[in-house]
């Protein structure tokens, strides 16, 4: 009966083979040429240094405690982490498909037949079997599934890598900010303290009938709102640091003694310079890496949907040991068979070839997404080196300025002191002075953010060595699970 079969089937089986032959269409999947250079000035401020000792480079020990403690404790990161667990397990899901499948199965059942002559008769069944299954992937369609799943667990490992970058730069960019916050709040405090000096002398002078009542009046104002001003600021300084804790997991009082050694300090780059080379700075950044391992998952995907128009040639099997035990019988006895299936598509109203557009479409959409990525990768390297080398430029004059208009209140103030100066004059000199002390802190900050922007725009410390490395890890940790359960 078997060789029957194989004869009957043996045309079929023969066309399958043949049309295997025929290449499953699968469209390239290309990472798009980066620009050949940087039009915007690149910062040349000493020796290179190496991207992922970047924060020791700021010169706050603190920063890079705080980052590290972040990579350790946010859940953004082991959100990613789950995602690239989940996509590993997808893929090891898909790979399987290419090998067969085996079950095995028993049961076992006793019966009472009431039927039967005589006594009522008691019988006793069972039975043991293997069953196997092996799909041959003439055309490609399991390969092409488990080519899919591959790349996007490369793409998560790539987003693990994202996140990190990401969650670094956030937490620099809320220290920056908040040492950013303390300086200007000590600006408005030193300001505050002189307004009210100020208001004091004043009324004591319009007490005396040495000054008008408005002055007086004028004075008070200045110390008020200089008052206002100081309260505010430091509330956003208090809604920084409550953002660190946040990012960082660490309890508010505990990280508020760390940041008060340097209070109101910002972080300096020092010594640090990027390479010249754009496809070297581009092909660090994970979002990249992620964005072209989904352009290969979508080109495989066209390939299975193509695979669908061809023949599916599946073979099965079983054997089973059977037993029956009743009624003064015994019978036992040995059951196997084996053979092919094949499925081949005749008519299916358009559905398999809407699928295959669906897939090519879903391609062409992902490579024009790598491409407008890439360009706004390219666009924020020089948005950041053009920030970052007008901030360095702008510093020497802010530093000039604060400093003339500084001297000048302190000039201006002393002449009102001995009599020889208006009020409405020394507070005009003061409110110069202000605006320019802020104006210097906001270019130190913007130039530290500049550096932490451009650390997020080539790709951080991220390397492909980095991305093997934890999908090891991933793996690992995978099987340590495996063999405790």
């Amino acid at each position: 009966m078997g060789s029957h079969l194989l004869l009957r089937t043996a045309p079929a089986l023969a066309c399958a083979l043949l049309l295997g032959a025929c290449a499953v269409h699968t469209p390239p999947a290309v990472m798009p040429a980066p620009p050949a250079g940087w039009q915007a000035v690149l910062p040349h401020q000493g020796s290179r240094a190496d991207l992922a000792l970047w924060w020791q480079q700021q010169g706050d020990p603190l920063l890079p405690q705080l980052i590290d403690e972040a990579q350790a404790t946010n859940p953004t990161l082991a959100q990613a982490l789950a995602r690239l667990q989940q996509a590993r397990a997808a893929s090891r899901n898909a790979s399987a498909g290419l090998w067969p499948s085996v079950n095995a199965s028993a049961q076992a059942n006793r019966a009472r037949e009431p039927f039967s002559f005589g006594s009522p008769a008691i019988s006793n069944t069972g039975s043991v079997a293997l069953d196997a299954q092996w799909e041959l992937d003439l055309f490609g369609n399991v390969r092409h599934q488990a080519a899919a799943e591959r790349a996007r667990a490369e793409a998560a490992s790539y987003d693990w890598h994202e996140a990190r970058i990401s969650l670094a730069a956030d937490v620099a960019q809320t220290y920056v900010s908040l040492r950013s916050c303390e300086a200007l709040a000590e600006v408005y405090r030193q300001e505050s303290e002189s307004q009210g000096k100020t208001s004091d002398l004043t009324r004591r002078t319009v007490q005396a009938g040495l000054e008008s009542p408005a002055n007086g009046d004028l004075a008070d104002a200045g110390a008020a709102e200089a008052s206002t001003r100081l309260i505010a600021q430091r509330a956003e300084c208090d809604a920084q640091v409550k953002a660190l804790v946040l990012l960082t997991g660490r309890d508010e009082p505990g990280l508020r003694a760390a940041l008060a050694p340097r209070q109101g300090l910002l972080p300096q780059a020092q010594g640090l310079a990027v390479e010249s080379v754009p496809a070297q700075l581009l092909r660090q950044r994970p979002d990249l890496a992620a964005a072209e391992r989904r352009l290969v998952a979508a080109a495989a995907e066209v390939g299975v949907a193509d695979a669908a128009r061809y023949p599916r040639l599946t073979l099965s099997g079983n054997v089973a040991r059977a037993a029956y035990h009743g009624g003064g019988a015994e019978l036992e006895g040995l059951r196997w068979g084996f053979g092919p299936s094949l499925v081949l598509p005749i008519f299916n109203a358009g559905r398999i070839q809407a699928n295959v557009d669906a897939a090519q479409a879903r391609y062409e959409e992902a490579r024009a997404g790598l491409d407008l990525q890439l360009r706004q990768a390219v666009r924020e390297v020089e948005e950041a080196l053009v920030r970052l080398d007008a901030a360095r430029r702008r510093e020497a004059d802010a530093q000039r300025s604060a400093e003339g208009f500084r001297k000048f209140f302190l000039s201006t103030q002393q002449r009102w002191q001995v009599g020889a100066g208006s009020l409405i004059e020394m507070e005009d000199a003061r409110r110069r002075a202000l605006a320019a002390q802020a104006t210097l802190l906001a270019v130190q900050r913007e130039q530290a953010a500049g550096w932490i922007t451009l650390y997020k725009a080539v790709g951080g410390g991220w390397t492909p060595q980095g991305v093997q490395a934890v999908a090891d890890n991933a793996n690992n940790a995978d099987n340590d699970k495996t063999k405790a359960n």
